[in-house]
């Protein structure tokens, strides 16, 4: 059964009268508990809620004292006498708390059914630990305060992450109505031949939010009589109902004091709504009978009141915005990634404080403490200056009203505990953070809308929270107009004609996700004007935008700053020409390593992305921290490529820094394909023409090399043209490669149409060679590297080493050459992308004496020797993580310790402690050659 707030607190009271000074472990504790879930928290058959005396084992049988499965709570009940802080003696002789006692069945159990929540209790305490944040100390609520703080274990019967997922399922299909609203609309608007194509999708845009507005305030209570909109609707046939719409939107933008005393009775019911929602004009459609009827039974069916703003708002963009409708569809961010950025942020901070000031014994302190902390929070300022749906701004704002809410149910009662503070008088409203802190940019006009709709929508949800803690109704109608998320483009407009800089406290947001390759040319403009100077620009990600403006904005400022980008300003030559300037003055504060960032659709690529927070230099005191999948690392210094290391920048070279190898890419075709042949066409036209035998060689690009295909081509270099001009088959694939070439837009390729019979670029060595794929799996521990001969042409699409060594090869081979590579290089999706410039030619070399050359050589050789026991298998065979065989892996570890020993590193060293000491030695590198970043 549902209890009402006060039905709640009236049932918790009288439950801690009751077993005031009662409580013993044995006899009472099934009592105790069954009584409290169905009196207090409206669990109807709590016998089937919960369950006592759960069978653990720990090397000898032990019992679980109670576990509620639902919420993944376990209770470890004791008496009343009991201390929670003495250790007793178990069963099998071990001394334990009983919070260690709990955490000791937790471990025992099944994973799926290990508790988040560990209960303590002695009926007269109750410590929580949430097993999220297993190292927090415990949270004491005291049963004589159950009264008022009943909603504290709330989480008994609360499955929070059910109630997540079906905010989500609603979400999504509140965002599936819309598409359906929205597709229904549009083939009206389009019997209107005199509106264009732009017009429309602005006019309908429009009109949704509006629709849905109305939808929710019926749904929600803020049109007070339910079904209001409804019932309106109904008494109108699909020919009216357009007229009936546009004297509803113009009643809701009129206030009561100024509507016609001669409208409609069921107009003059609608409370005005302000906000500027419903004041501009717009063209709706005639309705057909199917739009109606959408309307009316399933819109109007649906229960809008539980949507997530934050989820909907972008759901709600995505399916209205023709330019996602077109790419793929629904894309949004989740909820738990938004957190990942806004909670290290600030929302921390804030929760930390809160906590603090409740574990006070002196209740008046607690409460200043309290109350200093909601004003805190009320004099933050809040920018995302890539809002989109404004779904970062809803749910900080949520999360914030969450917040001071815990503090209301604290502080609004009064000292005496029996009554609301201002509850007399008639203007009181207690709520301080206030939408209006709360500002963005936004490119979409219609993602504005949307925005602005859902964060009025969040400030309802919350509104109607609060008025349940004070026990008053308030009106939360007519809206506030707010003007704080701005239609513009963010890479033009000054942002301190948004919000000055003074008032900022947080800037952060999701700029949208552009690699280099696939900006538009208005993007490319974007860029040019803001990295005008900036050498290379060319190759940023269209987010660098927003990194570079937001640095300049807070030089001089406390302001911190986070944003979610695409992991590749983290990689390759992006970071040296990005975060040199920037960290010059600013200072990256946390991080979060790379992590999938998942879309909803079934074909939509998955994006690798990371978080990184910064501030001005100098001004953040606070512990630094990088998140890597659930690790918290304390760190002192975060460089640009998120390792914990001094700010080192590894740039693009065109020579090795300290060895004499040179590292190129393999001979480029530019062919269109009719110098490469594949078997069964090398065999056709060996058959045909014999003497071709000879002209054709072996061909391998990284897929041929990587799993051992087979390919030729045709290379007729310094072979005289006589002895394949009557060949038909090959003439006519050199005059397709001519043409190919004339067609170009490069000039080098146009000059290059004379010699089609050549390919463009020839650098295939006289000897063999070591052959590098240009890109590679990042499921391989080892880039599968390896020599070829030099009758087999290697193309653009592998880079090569001549004159290659086997102790280069071991080098190259090695874990400490993969942990520079894992580091620096590029990506392509997620695969690694090995760069001579970014990662051969920057890779500091140890000191190779002949004794140390002589070791290398057999570590290598062995791993090149082992490769050939396994003649049927491929390097994407052999270097599979789960197939590699025993004596191959072995071979690499033996390798691995001799090359470490070369550089005098440790064995035992982690990976990012390898790169740290490789940064020093390519530093140390540079000024000893005194060479510059490319030379």
């Amino acid at each position: 059964m549902e209890l009402t707030q006060k039905q709640q607190e009236k049932a918790a009271k009288e439950f801690a009268k009751k077993w005031e000074n009662i409580g013993d472990e044995k006899q009472d504790t099934q009592r105790f508990w069954m009584e409290l879930l169905q009196n207090v928290y409206g669990i109807e058959n709590p016998a089937d809620f919960i369950a006592f005396e759960q069978r653990v084992q720990l090397g000898h049988t032990s019992y679980i004292d109670a576990m509620i499965p639902a919420t993944h709570t376990m209770i470890e009940q004791k008496s009343l006498a009991k201390d929670f802080n003495s250790a007793i003696r178990q069963s099998d002789g071990s001394v334990l708390t009983p919070a260690e006692q709990a955490k000791r069945y937790a471990a025992a159990l099944p994973y799926s059914e290990r508790p988040r929540w560990i209960v303590s209790c002695n009926f007269k305490e109750f410590h929580v630990l949430d097993m999220e944040r297993p190292n927090d100390s415990a949270e004491i609520i005291e049963l004589k305060k159950l009264g008022s703080d009943f909603y504290r274990l709330n989480f008994l019967v609360d499955v929070k992450s059910s109630h997540i997922e079906r905010e989500m399922e609603i979400s999504k299909g509140a965002g599936e109505l819309v598409a359906r609203l929205y597709d229904s609309l549009l083939a009206q608007y389009k019997i209107n031949a005199l509106l264009t194509e732009e017009e429309i999708l602005h006019n309908i845009n429009k009109l949704c939010v509006r629709l849905v507005f109305c939808l929710y305030a019926e749904d929600s209570g803020l049109f007070g009589k339910k079904n209001l909109f409804h019932d309106y609707l109904q008494d109108f046939q699909p020919h009216q109902v357009r007229n009936a719409l546009m004297d509803l939107f113009r009643i809701l933008d009129t206030e009561e004091s100024n509507r016609s005393p001669y409208e409609t009775e069921k107009l003059l019911e609608f409370p005005y709504v302000n906000g500027s929602l419903f004041g501009e004009s717009v063209e709706i459609p005639q309705f057909s009978e199917d739009t109606v009827n959408l309307i009316l039974e399933d819109a109007c069916n649906f229960d809008w009141s539980e949507i997530s703003p934050t989820i909907f708002g972008a759901i709600f963009e995505s399916t209205l915005n023709p330019d996602t409708r077109r790419h793929g569809g629904m894309h949004y961010t989740s909820i738990e990634n938004i957190h990942k950025l806004i909670d290290p942020l600030f929302l921390d901070e804030f929760r930390n404080e809160f906590k603090e000031a409740m574990s006070r014994k002196d209740g008046k302190k607690k409460i200043q403490q309290l109350k200093e902390l909601q004003d805190k929070m009320a004099s933050k300022t809040f920018f995302d200056p890539a809002a989109g749906s404004g779904n970062f701004l809803t749910e900080s704002y949520l999360s914030l009203r969450r917040l001071e809410n815990d503090i209301l149910r604290e502080t609004i009662t009064d000292s005496s505990g029996t009554g609301v503070l201002g509850f007399e008088e008639e203007e009181f409203n207690p709520i301080k953070v206030s939408i209006q802190q709360f500002y963005g940019i936004e490119i979409n006009d219609f993602a504005v809308s949307v925005a602005k709709t859902a964060i009025w929508i969040a400030e309802a949800q919350m509104f109607k929270e609060t008025e349940v803690i004070i026990h008053k109704e308030m009106d939360f109608l007519p809206l506030k107009s707010y003007s704080n998320i701005f239609e513009g483009n963010a890479a033009e407009i000054d942002w301190e004609s948004i919000v000055l800089k003074e008032n900022v406290s947080y800037i952060f947001g999701n700029p949208p996700f552009v690699g280099t390759n696939y900006m538009q040319d208005a993007q490319r403009q974007d860029m040019d004007k803001v990295f005008a100077g900036t050498k290379k620009r060319s190759k940023l990600d269209y987010v660098s935008i927003w990194y570079k403006l937001a640095s300049q904005f807070i030089l001089d400022t406390n302001i911190k700053c986070a944003f979610v980008s695409t992991n590749s300003i983290t990689q390759g030559e992006q970071v040296p020409l990005l975060w040199e300037d920037i960290l010059h003055n600013c200072e990256i504060i946390f991080a979060y390593k790379t992590f999938v960032w998942s879309s909803e659709t079934k074909n939509q690529a998955k994006v690798h992305c990371v978080i990184i927070g910064f501030a001005c230099k100098g001004r953040y005191k606070d512990q630094k921290y990088l998140y890597n999948d659930n690790l918290q690392i304390a760190c002192k210094n975060i460089n640009a490529y998120l390792i914990d290391a001094p700010n080192v920048f590894i740039s693009s070279r065109t020579k090795t820094l300290n060895i004499s190898l040179k590292m190129m890419k393999g001979s480029q075709p530019t062919d269109g394909g009719n110098l490469l042949l594949d078997e069964k066409e090398k065999n056709a036209l060996v058959t045909s023409y014999p003497i071709l035998e000879d002209y054709i060689r072996p061909c391998i690009g990284a897929a041929e090399f990587i799993n051992n295909r087979m390919r030729y081509c045709l290379w007729l270099k310094d072979v005289e043209p006589k002895l394949y001009r009557n060949i038909r088959p090959v003439v006519e694939r050199l005059e397709k490669v001519r043409e190919l070439r004339l067609s170009s837009s490069s000039k080098f390729t146009r000059e290059k149409a004379v010699v089609p019979y050549l390919f463009t670029n020839i650098r295939q060595p006289q000897s063999n060679y070591l052959v590098v794929p240009s890109v590679s799996s990042e499921r391989r521990r080892y880039v599968p590297i390896g020599y070829l001969d030099a009758k087999t042409i290697a193309t653009n699409l592998v880079l090569i080493v001549p004159n290659a060594e086997k102790y280069h090869f071991a080098i190259l081979t090695s874990n400490v050459h993969m942990a520079w590579m894992r580091a620096f290089c590029g990506r392509l999706k997620s695969d690694y992308r090995y760069s001579a410039e970014i990662v051969f030619n920057t890779f500091p070399w140890p000191e190779l004496t002949v004794q140390v050359k002589s070791v290398l050589e057999k570590t290598g050789e062995k791993i090149l020797q082992i490769r050939e026991q396994y003649p049927e298998s491929s390097l994407a065979d052999l270097y599979d993580e789960l197939l590699m065989p025993i004596d191959l892996r072995s071979a690499h570890r033996e390798n691995n310790k001799a090359v470490m020993s070369a550089y005098g590193f440790s064995t035992k060293m982690t990976e990012e402690e390898c790169v740290v000491e490789l940064m020093k030695l390519y530093e140390e590198k540079l000024r000893e050659g005194n060479l510059t970043h490319d030379k």
